[in-house]
């Protein structure tokens, strides 16, 4: 009997010794809808939590199709980023049915993101007329692309801490710290790409499809097109003529492709022109996901751009 009697206090002290549940455990459930968003949000969250990814790489969110473990993500989440209906149409139902309770951030309407018109008008024009309709009715109007450009990276930064600070108070001053150190990482990496990139300054290419347009105008860069205009869509033979002409006229350098996508008509675009064939990257199929993802893939973008049109 005493032995057990004192076996107990013993016990309650081990109990109260032990330690508590990890930061990570603590962490708010986190759910970032394309790479480059969940790159910078895992930056925010360093030494608290690790939001967990939707969209792989490998995968493009224009053709994307949500399966039931994505569905169990959304529905357990506390908080969700994700840029809006005009890049990610494939969640905008879904999240209204699967996360009602969820904190959801459309990073397009975060505090300081620019937002880009999509281009148009000659080799980046639709192929048929109910098409052009269609777009000027919707949110297409609008270039979803807006995290290739890292001065709305930054933004998408602060917007993160700011979400996650209303939602886990506890950790508010540290989702701000780790946002700043983040924002002077970007300042850096955007130093760092105007270097890589002033050489081929004005160099015309073309495209897969309108996907860089913020990249393009933050360092100067001439894309003149591109093959698609949306990538679910195969382009059509009017299209496809107007675009070899165009490379002819222009003397386009390169024409890219995207590991997303078959390169079949890439290839077939440049025959019989002097146009080298390059592989440009949106979304970083290649990068683990992780805080590094979104530096190793607009470093990925450089580096690239200047191997194709380097003369």
């Amino acid at each position: 009997m005493f032995l057990r009697l004192l076996a107990f206090p013993i016990a309650a002290a081990l109990l109260s010794a032990a330690p508590g549940p990890s930061a990570a455990q603590e962490a708010p459930r986190v759910v970032a809808s394309i790479p480059p968003v969940h790159s910078l949000v895992a930056g925010v969250m360093d030494g608290i939590g690790t939001p967990e990814l939707l969209v792989p790489a490998t995968a493009s969110a224009h053709t994307y199709t949500l399966r039931p473990s994505d569905a169990r993500q959304l529905s357990q989440a506390d908080v969700i980023f994700w840029i809006g209906p005009v890049y990610e149409s494939f969640l905008a139902k879904p999240l209204a049915s699967l996360a009602p309770r969820a904190r959801i951030v459309r990073l397009m309407d975060a505090p300081g993101i620019v937002v880009l018109r999509g281009r148009s008008g000659g080799a980046w024009e639709e192929d048929h007329a109910h098409e052009r309709h269609a777009r000027a009715a919707s949110d297409a109007e609008v270039d979803g692309h807006l995290f290739l450009d890292p001065g709305n990276a930054k933004a998408i930064a602060r917007a993160a801490a700011d979400a996650l600070a209303a939602q886990d108070p506890a950790n508010a001053v540290r989702y701000r710290t780790n946002a700043e150190a983040v924002q002077t990482r970007l300042d850096a990496l955007d130093a760092e790409l105007r270097k890589i990139l002033e050489p081929v300054r004005g160099r015309p290419f073309v495209v897969f499809h309108d996907a860089y347009q913020y990249f393009d105008q933050r360092y100067g860069l001439n894309a003149v097109g591109s093959v698609t205009i949306s990538p679910e869509r195969q382009p059509g033979a009017q299209r496809l003529q107007r675009l070899r002409r165009k490379i002819a006229v222009l003397k386009a350098v390169c024409v890219f492709t995207e590991p997303q996508f078959e390169p079949a008509l890439v290839e077939t675009i440049v025959q019989g022109s002097k146009a080298k064939t390059g592989v440009l990257d949106p979304l970083g199929a290649d990068i683990p996901p992780g805080q590094d993802a979104y530096f190793q893939l607009l470093r990925g973008l450089a580096r690239s751009l200047t191997g194709c049109l380097a003369e």
